[in-house]
């Protein structure tokens, strides 16, 4: 039951051909029967996954229930949640109980969706591999000797792997979008500030945004408005209603533009992943859309842009992580300065401390105005590229990533590679775009590709509508990985 789509588990819920518990205790065995071969989860909270799918069923039973009344549900562990573990998949936080739920976890307990535990992550979201969480790698589920894409692959592997219907992830440069594409599912991304970062623990401020996984764009649209509204906590929380974003599922494509930028298809995708890409463009074609060029000059600039912008934000917001009022403590030290460099010194892995050092080098003095201040110039030149494609087009879409998933280890050594396998994603979240990955083919060693499709601001329902047309004439969404 667990691999139907939300739609037929509610059906089944309310027609009572199976329970809440019962589903709970399904994902249950799933995560423990899968969870030793990928590393999906960080926690599992069987007792309280359990009490809240007892009380999905008094709701069933009262007639009070919601579209994700009584959905087994993962969270990213970046997201705090009361009384469990939340661990951002670090040392520096590995005994970390929030005393205090997100508001996404929060908005998800009142839709009554049922919590099955926290999944693995790239520490503190630093990463597009899932290789850098101090729990080891989470592995593809397609082929467990390659990386299931980061820093949400956890939450991607874990739907992939069919233990969970939907997760929540987030994403600073691509962290929905690239694990969906390398575990064939669907993540979408909303425009920044649609999702409260209230209780998500901060990488870079004015980038991350929470964001949401699952087989289908329909799925997605079910989950991400139950996630989203505006929130007084959050001071770039954007002050709009909440919405239902699977308003325009059955709006035909006729007449849709869909500007192709050239600019992505230079140098650097590998030709499987440009097959499947021009295949599913055909497709869309064949549903009525029409597709034209359109250029995004200051692309290639969105990488080192962003490689200043997010770590000098970091450097500021991991500061809090000093050992004194929570998080890991060095066991010895002979003063405070000792004891902070110890503790931060222990704590935080290398990619951590690499984007740290990183940013407090952009924000010092004398390297301010040369790096920092001209990054942002090219974020405002990023933004402006997109805004004059979209007087071209409705929807943008071309590749989420330049390869399909790589082998655990492969880039581990090189840094720079790794980081160029944002080169698709990272201009999203610079200009504060909404963007989506939905699954187009598969390509080298049986491995999947992700299609992405990046909206104006507020055009999720539009792209979510697109995105399901296309599934509703190709099955590549509905296959799954042999457990």
């Amino acid at each position: 039951m667990i691999d139907s789509s939300l739609k037929d588990i509610a059906a089944a819920l309310r027609a009572k051909r199976i329970s809440a518990v019962e589903l709970a205790t399904d994902s249950l065995a799933r995560i423990a029967a899968g969870n030793p071969r990928i590393n999906a989860f960080v926690t599992v909270d069987r007792d309280g996954a359990l009490a809240a799918a007892a009380a999905a069923d008094a709701r069933l039973a009262a007639g009070t229930a919601g579209r994700l009344t009584g959905i087994p549900l993962a969270h990213k562990d970046v997201f705090c949640t009361e009384g469990v573990l939340t661990t951002c998949g670090s040392k520096m936080l590995a005994n970390f109980t929030a005393p205090y739920d997100a508001h996404v976890v929060s908005l998800l307990k009142q839709a009554g969706a049922v919590m099955v535990g926290k999944t693995n992550m790239d520490e503190f979201a630093m990463g597009s591999s899932n290789e850098n969480s101090h729990f080891g790698p989470t592995r593809n589920p397609w082929n467990t000797a390659c990386v299931p894409g980061g820093s949400s692959g956890g939450s991607a592997a874990a739907v992939a792997a069919r233990l969970v219907p939907i997760a929540t992830g987030t994403d600073t440069g691509g962290s929905v979008r690239q694990p969906a594409a390398l575990c064939g599912i669907t993540g979408i991304k909303p425009t920044y500030g649609t999702v409260s970062r209230y209780g998500m623990i901060a990488y870079a401020s004015s980038l991350d945004q929470g964001g949401a996984f699952a087989r289908s764009a329909e799925d997605c649209a079910a989950l991400l408005s139950a996630m989203t509204g505006h929130d007084p906590r959050d001071s770039t929380s954007l002050e709009r209603d909440a919405e239902d974003y699977g308003r325009d599922l059955n709006q035909p494509l006729a007449g849709l533009r869909i500007g192709v930028p050239k600019e992505f298809f230079a140098e650097g995708m590998e030709g499987d992943v440009r097959a499947a890409v021009d295949a599913a463009l055909a497709e869309y074609r064949k549903l009525g859309a029409t597709t034209v060029e359109v250029s995004l000059p200051n692309a290639r600039l969105a990488i080192p842009a962003y490689y200043v912008i997010a770590p000098a934000e970091a450097s500021s917001n991991l500061s809090r992580f000093d050992g004194v009022r929570y998080g890991h403590r060095a066991a010895d030290y002979t003063d405070l300065m000792d004891m902070y460099c110890k503790s931060r010194a222990e704590g935080f892995g290398g990619e951590v401390k690499r984007r740290i050092l990183v940013g407090t080098y952009v924000l010092s003095h004398g390297y301010y105005d040369a790096y920092y201040i001209k990054a942002q110039k090219l974020r405002r030149l990023i933004a402006d590229d997109f805004a004059a494609a979209f007087r071209q087009c409705d929807l943008i879409a071309g590749p989420t990533t330049p390869t399909v998933a790589f082998g655990i280890g492969e880039k581990s050594d090189d840094p720079v590679q790794m980081y160029l396998g944002d080169i698709y994603t990272v201009a999203v979240n610079l200009a504060g775009l909404p963007g989506l990955s939905h699954p187009a083919g598969f390509g080298k060693g049986g491995l999947p590709v992700g299609l992405q499709l990046i909206g104006n601001y507020f055009s999720e329902a539009r792209l979510l509508g697109a995105a399901h047309q296309f599934q509703q004439v190709t099955d590549w969404h509905s296959r799954a990985p042999q457990s």
